[in-house]
């Protein structure tokens, strides 16, 4: 049967108009951080871009890091490999955001669970129990407890609930300078505009043992608080969170969570606490 030209335009037009919108990913089913119309081409997870040993960007585009370890054993377990994740930057000011307008699918961001977020996400989770702690210069002997922070100059960046923590209860009088990203923080504490940073011991960590950073800082060695990190995913996918909460307990079970661990936070001599145990979902 032969088609009239207008017709054959018309139907051309259709297909790449949905092309289109396959591509862009920019409403419908494409908003929830996979792929438009329900296919797992790819999944969007957020992640950080700036912690060492955790979740870094490389100058070569390649993401590393304990979390980037545990996102691509999760989506793995999905039904995802490697080149079907897009990471994307989740700061920590927007990760509620990223989740909540659907752009990105998970988020393994050094995320710490607690009720505030709980009131806008879900989580799975826990997978990795962190403490509060602070890092100073490797020649400073002035900070040995948080309430030495009183009067001098604290470092975190915005959306953190680290540095309220000291502020609001072990040092009221510091002076608190939330930055965006803690490689701005550890900029302003090697050139001496801030005294101290805080967040938590594994981000400090892989900062420290940075080859750039060795025997510029130490960490003070406390634990202000527990950072239980869980997995953020959109509130009410009930289904999501069942599977994502299988593939961390396989994680564990089959040795490749402590291989992450020692991998990536191993060389800072950081001594993680053993994998908590899954509450979220249960």
């Amino acid at each position: 049967m032969k088609l009239f030209k207008a017709g054959a335009a018309a139907a051309v037009a259709v297909v790449l108009s949905l092309t289109a919108t396959a591509c862009g990913g920019g409403s419908g089913s494409a908003g929830d951080g996979g792929t438009a119309g329900g296919g797992k081409d790819k999944i969007v997870i957020g992640i950080k871009f700036d912690q060492p040993g955790l979740g870094l960007k490389t100058p070569d585009g390649k993401f590393t890091g304990f979390d980037v370890d545990v996102a691509t054993y999760v989506a793995k377990e999905l039904g995802y490999q490697p080149d079907q994740i897009e990471f994307k930057q989740a700061v920590s000011a927007e990760r509620e955001n990223l989740i909540s307008n659907g752009d990105v699918k998970l988020v393994v961001a050094t995320y710490t669970i607690n009720d505030k977020r709980k009131a806008k996400v879900d989580f799975a989770g826990p997978y990795f129990l962190a403490h509060q702690d602070l890092l100073v210069r490797a020649d400073d002997t002035s900070i040995t407890k948080a309430e030495d922070l009183n009067s001098k100059k604290l470092c975190s960046v915005t959306g953190s609930t680290s540095a309220q923590n000291i502020k609001n209860k072990l040092a009221p009088e510091a002076d608190l300078q939330q930055l965006g990203g803690y490689s701005e923080c550890l900029t302003g504490l090697e050139n001496g505009s801030v005294d101290a940073l805080t967040t938590d011991n594994s981000i400090l960590a892989g900062f420290a043992a940075q080859e750039k950073n060795k025997g510029k800082f130490k960490l003070v060695g406390l634990k202000l608080s527990d950072e239980p990190y869980g997995i953020g995913l959109k509130k009410g996918d009930k289904e999501l969170q069942t599977k994502v909460n299988a593939a961390l307990k396989k994680m564990v079970e089959d040795g490749s969570w402590q291989k992450a661990v020692d991998a990536n936070l191993g060389p800072a001599g950081y001594k993680a606490e053993p994998a908590p145990q899954i509450t979220e979902g249960s």
